[in-house]
């Protein structure tokens, strides 16, 4: 399998990466992309990847620290169109060792992406197959594009991740009047490559974004830091809600199995200002369930619950000419009392420095982050780490 998709790469290698667009039995190479297009124009292929690689040392309070080294993420992208420009598509798979972890029932795990685009009009966007749902914005900006070396706290514990079905999309887009988007989506709800069918309920989302002050240059509202030194200040507003009906898993998309099935309903508001190299983000997620305890029928003593509960998340960065960036992050986490006795809430404080070479494409981070689990008995735990990474990718 890794020598094939060995052989693949470099072919497209061979054939695609190329400074000036020309013909080649039947190919036209696209202009500095990694890719062709056919010249009769009835299919095109671009490719791209990036990798993550990062290193540093954590510590919890009473406990030894520990140092982690690791590929933290490797992807391998494809997208182009069929036949006509109208009809897209777009792939991406995950081969990191945590992209790939073996699900519950024991599917594999590297199918990332797998979706057909349909664009009847400029506006429009219909799209049928596996992507990221409409939720928090952090989780619909991709990995490679944070302005610290990884989500928040919250966006781990909040967030509604990959799922398979139905998705739509209407954007009208203006540099310097309003501007909105609107989405939706009608999914299986048990999340990326689960095909265990064992529930009857569907997964409802629906999101709007508003651009009261014009769109960001170069969709910039999908990417961190000012990297663009907006000219004029920008700034998205947005909410999104999701129901998940009879979900088997303890976070919707995510998560281990519950002994019940439960519905959840995951409510985000997100908000980014961008103004000559300075950004503010601020967010809030919140995740609502009934009796979200399930307890096993064969033992009661064993029980599994729905993460309910919310978070706050605010972040500030500012990017020197020299494209440097210092950024600091606070996030809330505060559990609901139904699992509160099992959950601790939690602080978290972090600082990064990065070194933006070319964008977010390629990339030097470091942070310095301080985590304090609050118990309900009253008890705290704190845990620091310190990490640094290297983006890399096309």
């Amino acid at each position: 399998m890794k020598k094939k998709l060995f052989v693949i790469l470099l072919m497209f290698s061979m054939i695609g990466f190329a400074q000036e667009s020309k013909k080649t039995e039947g190919y036209s190479v696209n202009k500095k992309k990694l890719g062709f297009t056919a010249t009769d124009s009835l299919f095109q292929v671009n490719i791209g990847f990036r990798i993550q690689s990062r290193a540093g040392f954590e510590k919890t309070e009473g406990e030894n620290g520990f140092y982690e080294g690791e590929v933290r993420r490797m992807r391998l992208k494809l997208d182009g169109f069929v036949y006509n420009p109208k009809f897209g598509y777009k792939i991406e798979l995950g081969f990191a060792a945590k992209d790939m972890v073996t699900l519950d029932n024991k599917n594999g795990n590297v199918i990332l992406d797998a979706v057909f685009f349909y664009h009847p009009t400029k506006n429009w966007t219909i799209a049928f197959g596996q992507t990221k749902l409409p939720g928090n914005n952090q989780r619909v900006i991709s990995s490679g594009s944070l302005e610290f070396t990884d989500r928040t706290i919250n966006n781990s514990q909040f967030n509604i991740d990959r799922d398979f079905g139905l998705f739509v999309d209407y954007s009208h887009e203006n540099p310097t009047k309003f501007a909105y988007s609107l989405k939706g989506a009608i999914t299986k709800g048990e999340g990326r490559n689960w095909v265990k069918t064992e529930d009857d309920g569907i997964a409802l989302t629906a999101k709007a974004e508003l651009f009261p002050l014009g769109s960001f240059t170069k969709h910039g509202s999908l990417f961190e830091a000012d990297l663009e030194r907006e000219k004029s200040l920008k700034w998205m507003i947005s909410g999104a809600f999701s129901q998940n009906n009879n979900a088997l898993r303890k976070q919707g998309q995510l998560g281990s199995e519950l002994f019940e099935p439960r519905t959840i309903k995951s409510l985000f508001f997100d908000t980014m200002l961008k103004y000559r190299g300075w950004s503010a983000i601020g967010a809030y997620m919140s995740s609502m369930c009934n009796d979200p305890v399930t307890v096993n029928p064969l033992d009661v003593t064993k029980t599994q619950s729905v993460f309910v509960g919310y978070g706050i998340d605010t972040q500030l960065s500012y990017v020197f000419p020299s494209n440097y960036q210092i950024g600091a992050r606070f996030s809330i986490q505060k559990a609901d009392d139904e699992i509160h006795a099992n959950v601790p809430d939690a602080d978290e404080y972090a600082i990064g420095v990065s070194r933006y070479i070319l964008g977010h494409k390629l990339k030097v981070q470091t942070e310095f982050s301080y985590k304090n689990d609050k118990f309900y008995s009253g008890d705290t735990k704190g845990t620091w780490y310190v990490r640094g990474q290297v983006e890399i990718g096309i």
